[in-house]
């Protein structure tokens, strides 16, 4: 196999890490602050669901949900699985594992806010909406900014798992040409594809990061 057929497989694979890494953070983020509501909220039934939910989420291997995932229409419901629901399977067993994380995360940084901001805000007039909005909100973003950067690392390694529903993403692909060349390059190359993806992650976020640090 030539170096550029190689490349064109590996970047065919990159597109698809890149493709599961930008769409579980698209979705996983929001769904993880609504569960961090639930997680919080004074309804002991709303709370204990969440909290249960996010205990099944953190507590079993990510490859199994992406099973269970996947082959429950057919279990299940007896739906018949078409064949490009993998890459939707995928996906949803992403979101859903991290929205988990993502909500004890926005659970911590909502809970590190002092009462007295609250009540502060409420002299002045501010609806609970309008509080969360306008004050809550973008300290929680500064606060939790570095345990979601370790979160987003960890995803970008993650997406290897994809294989289990033979989704041939960057590490699938890197996989399959070096068993076929016996050879360690694909490997290699995978593994430094995978470096710069993390730095250019923890580089943007160190930026937002710092622009964040606007009493600096």
């Amino acid at each position: 196999m030539s170096t550029t057929t190689m490349l064109q497989l590996l970047g065919s694979g990159m597109i698809k890490t890149a493709a599961i890494f930008f769409l579980t953070l698209l979705f996983s983020l929001p769904l993880g602050l609504l569960f961090s509501f639930g997680r919080m909220a004074r309804n002991g039934l709303i709370r204990g669901i969440t909290k249960f939910y996010i205990s099944v989420m953190r507590g079993t291997p990510l490859m199994l949900q992406m099973i269970v995932v996947y082959f429950a229409p057919y279990y299940v419901f007896g739906m018949r699985i078409p064949s490009g629901y993998r890459f939707t399977a995928v996906i949803i067993a992403f979101v859903l594992n991290y929205a988990a994380y993502f909500a004890e995360i926005y659970r911590s940084g909502i809970e590190s806010i002092p009462r007295g901001q609250y009540e502060a805000a409420e002299v002045l007039g501010y609806s609970k909406a309008q509080t969360f909005v306008k004050i809550i909100l973008p300290q929680v973003i500064k606060r939790i900014l570095p345990p979601v950067t370790n979160e987003m690392i960890t995803l970008v390694k993650d997406t290897s798992l994809a294989f289990v529903l033979t989704e041939v993403e960057m590490f699938t692909a890197a996989k399959q040409i070096a068993a076929k060349e016996t050879s360690m390059l694909p490997l290699m190359v995978a593994g430094v594809f995978y470096y710069i993806f993390n730095l250019v992650v923890a580089a943007v976020m160190e930026y937002v990061e710092k622009r964040l640090n606007y009493y600096k």
